[in-house]
């Protein structure tokens, strides 16, 4: 007899709900039904892209009886709150890590979980791993021996503490760090081994945030469970990715490595001296190339929807729907005292913490009296133009989500203010005042119609905001990558146009163009005083050292270039771009004119990286891309997203813009130094110090 499938619905539709959805789609027993987030844009999107009922507030979900359990993954501070209201309306929780923000929290969702008999259950996904299973299986059945000592690896750069964006959730206070990652860790280490004892913390890496105290970023933690020794490991630069679980017992090490579902034994032999290390090394090779071949094998079938990741979503929800579906138990690597056991270790690691530092204060308590508007001020190059203009003495408004950002230390001089760019209303609020507008913002879409309603439709509402506020200045950051670059014989000027067609290249450089097109035409029949902005490949402080302009990378470690990375790429420094953004302002002739934002001829991707090596000892490996290659492969992509999986609105971007990517044609810079006074830096030793050395590519 079939049984009722179990009604989900998603509270938050941020980035994890895809991945919640998804996993969703391959669970047995559960059927997605609706979405609920108090952003109108984020859950109607979210909705159209899966089928579902959109609502945006949690009272009318609970009121509409449409679902019997949720998924909660929404930012954590709300997790507590929402994990109770939810079980005490019936509906059984299952709650992205952390669960909550503290000890006390935790408990208070286990006991609403009992009190009204509902399943509560942690999303602790790594544990959903089969790889993870069998590891749970060697510890229990006694495989490995006895257990002398485990590592618990989480060895993987957190970009947002070198590049932003600042305003998340896990940068507030350096404890949420530990809250974010550590149940990942604990979850390890409690379900295989019991409780853990805290006993010792070291931190290390400390990283200045702006307008903040500093983060740590490597946690190295000394505990036991039961007579086991426990070490966590946790470390946020720019270093190779080692997410691992490493188990010492006396016949046996196991090595878990959760980042690509692969488990590898190492056990002693009895052959002679000779043979002995041989038979180790074989054994350990046919060890890894099965893992690799099941792998493989794995994605090629899934269409890489059964990565490392997805798959412990699957494994997670299989055991929190099952025991929906059968009325048992709930698997004990997810159930309320296994979160309670984490939550304690980690509130332990907290208790040994410092105290944090004071945050910065403006010199002043003056309110600011913003002339200039920035939308997409927390950015990179948002945060270095309002800091620039608030250098020149201007008082700056910035759209931000939060009510803390970037900005503490000069609040006396940047207003936050929170607006939804749809909102016609909230928008004329925001141009309050206001003389000056610089829209650096991009919506991150993956269909054509998002594009044009996230995008162009803001970007066009903006702009026809400021004209009734009478602004005197709108300044736009398109992007050069809507140029065809593909021919190195091409020198791109500001008078070289973009493709008519442009149906053929990526989204970002198709979506900028069209921004930009529908901004001239205001220009030209209502008068929009209207500059455009075209910054090339931007470095330095505050920029990623895995910058997709220059190569697709795998890890910290290596990088494969766009081409063969002998061509001189369209370098720009970011102190550079501000000073022009703010020359752009200034300048009168600069209306109606659009500048490509690039510097003098300087490095090559190849002579980027081996500055990079000379100069902060990094050696990363570079390979050279085939261009071609890269398009074929992403035209099988295309054929299999569209035809297997059926996913419209798939694209297939042309050969041309594949090659646009290596930046081949050369750029003619000599408008923004003519009509703006623009003086990019041009000294090569200079140039390496700011964008390489000062800008802190690896985090320590």
């Amino acid at each position: 007899m079939t049984q009722t499938p179990i009604r989900t619905a998603i509270i938050g539709a941020g980035y994890i709900a895809d991945w919640h959805a998804e996993a969703l789609k391959l669970t047995a027993g559960a059927e997605l039904v609706a979405v609920c987030d108090r952003s109108k844009g984020a859950a109607d999107g979210f909705a159209e892209r899966y089928g579902l009922v959109a609502f945006h507030d949690l009272d009318e979900l609970i009121a509409a009886k449409v679902c019997d359990a949720v998924h909660i993954l929404t930012p954590p501070d709300s997790h507590a709150a929402l994990a109770t209201k939810c079980l005490s309306a019936g509906m059984h929780c299952f709650v992205e890590k952390p669960v909550a923000l503290s000890l006390a929290d935790t408990k208070k969702i286990v006991e609403a979980s009992e009190k009204h008999e509902k399943t509560f259950a942690a999303g602790h996904n790594f544990l959903g791993l089969p790889s993870y299973e069998r590891l749970q299986t060697l510890v229990t059945t006694g495989d490995l021996g006895r257990i002398t000592s485990a590592e618990v690896n989480w060895h993987f750069p957190l970009a947002p503490l070198r590049s932003g964006p600042f305003g998340l959730w896990l940068l507030k206070e350096p404890k949420n760090l530990l809250l974010e990652l550590g149940p990942h860790l604990f979850a390890f280490a409690q379900d295989l081994f019991g409780p853990v004892e805290v006993e010792a913390l070291s931190l290390g890496k400390p990283i200045a945030l702006p307008a903040d105290t500093d983060r740590p970023q490597s946690w190295r933690i000394l505990a036991r469970a039961g007579d086991v020794d426990v070490t966590f490991n946790l470390s946020l630069v720019e270093t190779v990715d080692d997410r691992s679980v490493v188990v010492r017992g006396s016949s046996a090490l196991a090595r878990l490595n959760y980042a690509n579902d692969t488990l590898v034994l190492q056990r002693e032999n009895a052959s002679d001296l000779v043979l002995n290390p041989l038979r180790r090394e074989l054994d350990l090779a046919a060890q890894h190339l099965r893992e690799g071949v099941v792998n493989a094998a794995r994605q090629l079938s899934s269409l890489n929807r059964k990565s490392a990741y997805g798959l412990g979503f699957q494994g997670a929800f299989k055991a929190f729907y099952s025991a929906l579906q059968s009325g048992n138990a709930l698997d004990t690597r997810f159930d309320g005292a296994a979160a309670i056991e984490v939550m304690r270790a980690i509130d332990d690691v907290i208790a040994m913490m410092p105290k944090a530092a004071a945050k910065p204060k403006p010199a002043t308590k003056k309110k600011p009296k913003p002339s200039v508007l920035v939308v997409g001020g927390t950015g990179f190059i948002g945060r270095a133009l309002t800091r620039k203009l608030v250098a020149q003495g201007h008082d700056v408004r910035v759209l931000s989500r939060g009510k803390t950002g970037p900005f503490d230390d000069i609040a006396d001089q940047v207003e936050l203010y929170s607006a939804s760019l749809s909102d016609p209303e909230a928008l004329a609020g925001a141009m309050e005042g206001i003389e000056a507008v610089y829209h650096l913002g991009k919506s991150l879409d993956i269909t054509w119609e998002g594009c044009l309603k996230n995008d162009v439709g803001v970007t066009l509402a903006l702009a026809e905001a400021a004209q009734k506020a009478d602004v005197m200045r709108f300044i736009y950051t398109g992007t050069i990558a809507s140029y065809d670059m593909s021919r190195p014989d091409d020198t791109i000027t500001e008078h070289t146009g973009f493709a008519e067609d442009m149906t053929d290249r990526n989204l970002y450089a198709r979506s900028k163009a069209k921004c930009e097109e529908e901004l001239l035409k205001l220009h030209d029949t209502k008068g929009l005083p209207l500059v455009i902005a075209r910054p090339g490949i931007v470095v330095g402080e505050g920029g990623p050292l895995q910058h997709w302009g220059i190569g697709r990378w795998h890890g910290a470690g290596a990088v494969r270039i766009w081409g063969d990375g002998s061509n001189i790429l369209p370098f720009v420094l970011i102190d550079d771009v501000a000073d022009a953004l703010v020359l752009m302002k200034d300048t009168p002739e600069a209306v109606g004119k659009s500048f490509n934002l690039v510097a003098d001829p300087m490095m090559s991707a190849r002579d980027y990286f081996a500055a990079i090596h000379q100069s902060l000892g990094a050696n990363i490996r570079v390979s050279s891309g085939n261009l071609t290659a890269f398009w074929a492969a992403d035209a099988v992509k295309y054929a299999l997203k569209k035809h297997v999986l059926r996913r419209h609105g798939a694209i297939r971007p042309s050969l041309a813009d594949w090659k646009s990517r290596a930046h081949l044609s050369p750029f003619d810079n000599r408008l923004p130094k003519e009509i703006l006074g623009w003086a990019p830096e041009s000294r090569r030793e200079v140039f390496v110090q700011k964008a390489i050395v000062e800008a802190n590519l690896l985090g320590f």
